[in-house]
Order: structure tokens, then sequence, then C-alpha cells
């Protein structure tokens, strides 16, 4: 091979060769930044629900004790809500050093200012409550509502500010993923001016990749965005329902109070009671979803949550003669959250039973595969909720997964959402096969746990 030759080819796989370790660089680089933005969203979501909402649920506490003593005149539960008052104020001044953005500090400072007024309205209804054997009136607690909406009101500001927080980290993720992908397709050009006859087999072996890995990366990022404005609005919204029902129930308990057991007012108190207590099943359903609670790991055998969903399914679907069965398998462990697996289960026995209609079968099967999860590709445990009802229509399956949508009258569009989230949660996925009128099978995909 004639020398010229030779040197133009040798500086041809030397160009492939740097462009080749540019684009590695690249993909760890974007790897170590997806992690450490991966740990900065976590540990956000997880301040911008907790602060806020502990705040809002300690104050809550607050005023059903004062309501307690209210009727009761108990000189305990007054001891009780001095201390828990108490508690709730060290609390706030534990939290100021906590806190990095202005807009959080201002808030946290109005809620201290607020706590006290707070404080000084319970003391003076302290003070006028009526003898033994009589109830404050509404109007008698009316200062102390109001100081308890402006602090819920806070409390609410400050989870937006917490959310604030959290948006402008999306903002930077998004302009750091930017900059990763035209360095990317700047070496990109390079290799391809460079070294056209070896750009497919880099393309191939490293390129690709990592554009889907750029693009997995873009969507996800998305798909938090979107989830953590709905997230915000569930809250929200759970929030705004909350008030007045903390409201309905005290007025409702003052009143039942008066009505004899029997009489028809009673009955209609009841009636509003049972209302009252639906909306809160509601109210917490979007709860779950805006703030999911961390698994607690668990190795247990693999059969063990379809049992217990067996046992406690299975009375409420012979009611419509639909059989449950639970297919014998093999022994298998996995590790994970048995209530949070066994809701799931739950939530998808309810929709195939809702499927079925009556007179159907039910299957709860676990069995064992080998699946790609986010680790790689392992052993995986699949456990499985197969139906004979008449399958999911293409219209409905495109949007399955969507928050919020449902085709029941009395659904909230939930239920899959949430059972998606638990099982990313464990690491695992959510799958599912349907064919119409033959019947659809879910499979929650989890790693086995070797012995």
């Amino acid at each position: 091979m004639k020398f010229g030759i030779r040197f133009r080819l040798t500086a041809l796989a030397v160009v492939v060769a740097l462009m080749g370790l540019l684009i590695l660089l690249a993909t760890l680089n974007s790897q170590r930044q997806a992690g450490e933005l991966r740990a900065r969203l976590s540990q956000v979501d997880l301040e911008s629900f907790q602060m806020a909402d502990q705040f809002r649920d300690s104050l809550r506490e607050l005023n059903n004790t004062m309501l307690r003593y209210g009727f009761d005149h108990d000189a305990a539960v007054w001891q009780e809500f001095l201390e828990a008052s108490h508690k709730l104020d060290v609390w706030i001044d534990e939290q100021k050093p906590k806190l990095t953005t202005d807009r959080e500090k201002e808030a946290l400072q109005q809620i201290d200012v607020a706590y006290d007024d707070f404080l000084t309205a319970a003391r003076n209804l302290q003070a006028k409550m009526p003898p033994p054997g009589q109830s404050a009136s509404l109007a008698d607690y009316n200062p102390l509502r109001v100081t308890s909406q402006r602090l819920l009101d806070l409390g609410e500001t400050l989870g937006k500010a917490h959310y604030d927080s959290r948006r402008q980290l999306l903002q930077h993720a998004n302009r750091t993923l930017g900059e990763l992908r035209w360095s990317v397709f700047g070496s990109l050009g390079l290799l391809f001016v460079f070294g056209v006859a070896l750009a497919g087999v880099v393309y191939r072996e490293m390129i690709a990749p990592l554009r889907i890995k750029l693009v997995e990366s873009q969507s996800l990022i998305e798909r938090q965005e979107k989830l953590a404005s709905l997230g915000m609005l569930a809250a929200g919204v759970a929030h705004e329902i909350r008030n007045p029902l903390t409201a309905i129930k005290a007025a409702l308990f003052i009143q039942q109070k008066r009505f004899q057991p029997g009489s028809l007012e009673h009955a209609d108190t009841q009636l509003v009671e049972c209302e009252i207590v639906r909306l809160e099943r509601i109210v917490n359903d979007f709860l779950h979803f805006a703030r999911p609670m961390d698994p607690k790991f668990v190795e247990i055998p693999a059969d063990q949550p379809l049992l217990e969903t067996q046992h406690l399914m299975s009375p409420q679907l012979a009611a419509a003669n639909i059989q449950l069965v639970l297919e014998s398998t093999v022994p298998m462990r996995i590790s994970v959250d048995p209530e949070q697996i066994k809701q799931v289960l739950i939530n998808l026995v309810q929709n195939a039973a809702d499927s079925v209609g009556r007179n159907g079968t039910i299957t709860l099967r676990a069995r064992h595969d080998r699946k790609h999860l986010s680790d790689g590709e392992t052993d995986v445990v699949i456990l499985e909720v197969s139906d004979t009802g008449g399958g999911i229509p293409p219209e409905v399956e495109k949007r399955l997964f969507d928050p919020f949508f449902t085709t029941k009258a009395t659904g909230t569009g939930l239920g899959l959402p949430i059972a998606a989230r638990i099982v990313q949660n464990h690491g695992g996925a959510l799958q599912y096969q349907t064919q119409m009128h033959h019947g659809t099978t879910f499979g929650i995909v989890l790693s086995q746990v070797t012995v």
C-alpha cells in the first residue's frame, strides 16, 4: 500500500477513533447529568409536597381539636391543643434554614406571623366558651376559622413557591439536553466528513443508542413536567375541596346533635355525611396521584399478593357470578411493597370485573420470563390478571393510561395511572394484551429475587 494512501487511511482511522471517543464521553456525561437531574428532581418533589402538606395537615388537626373542645369543654382536650400548637410553632422555626428562595422565606415569615394570630384567636375562643353542656356557635368559631383559612392559603403559597423551584430545574434540564443534542449532532457532522466508510458501523453501535437515550430523556422530562402540572392541579383541587368539606363537616356535626336518632332530619344528615365520605375518597385519589408513597420493600413469595387478593375480592365477585381463579405456579420470590402491589392487583381485578359484567372468569397467575427492565435484561416474575370480558376498544386503548380519562360514570380516571406509577417505582413495568370479544390480560412485570 502506498504511503500516501496508508497515511490518509491512518489519519481517517485516528479521526474516527477520536470522534468515537468524543461521542462516548458525551454519552457518559449525559448519563451522569441525567442521574444528577433525577436525584435533584426527586429531592425537590419530596420537599415540594412534604413541607406545605405537613403544615396544612397539622393545622387541620388543631382545628379539629378546638372543635372537640367546643363540644366537650374537656381540659385535657385544651391541653392537647396547647401541646400540638407548640409543636407546630417549633416546626415552623425549624423549616426556616431549609428554604433557599426569597419567595419561600417570605411565605414562611407570613405563616409565622399569621400563626400567632391563629393562637390568639384560639385563646380568645377558649376564654369565652359557654358553660358546660352548651356548644359554641358557629359565630364564636368565625375568628378562628378566618385565621385558619389565612394560614391554609399561605401554606398553598409556600407549596407553589416550591413548585416554581422545580419548574426552574426542569427548564435547566431542557437547556442541558439541548446543548448535549447539538454537541452530538456536531460530532455526527464531523464523523460523516472524515469517516464515510466507517460511519455506518459507528452510527449503529454508538450514535443510534445515544440518540435514543436523548429522545427518551427529553420525553422523560416532558412527561415529568406534565405530571408535575397535573400533580399540582390535583393537589390544588384537593386543597380547595378539603377547605369547604371541613366547614361542612363541622356544621353537620353541630346539626346532628340537635336531631333525635331515627327522625327524618337525622336521616338527612346521615345522607349528607355519606356524600361527604364519598367526596373525601375522590380527594384521596387525587392526592395519591399527586404524591405517591415510596415503596417499603419486603421479600415475599410471588403468589402471596395474588392469594390475598383472591381472598379479599372473591366474595364481592361471587355476587355477580364471577369466578376469581388462582392458578398454581412454581415457587418464586419477589422484593416489593406488599400493600402497594396488592392495591395494583385489586384495581386490575375491579377493572376486569367491570369488563366481564356477569357470569365470567378472572384468572390470577404468576409466571417466569426474561424481560428488559431499567437494569437490562433479567429474570422477571409477571403477576397476571386475565378476564373473559369484551376487551378494550381501540379508541379507549389509546388513552388507557392518561390521567383523568375514564369510561366509568363514577370513576376519577386515576386508577391505572396510579397503578403504573406504583409499578414503575418498583423498577418494573405494567403491560397488557387485549382482543375485542376475547378478554384482556394485564401483567405486573417485577424483577425476580434469585436464591
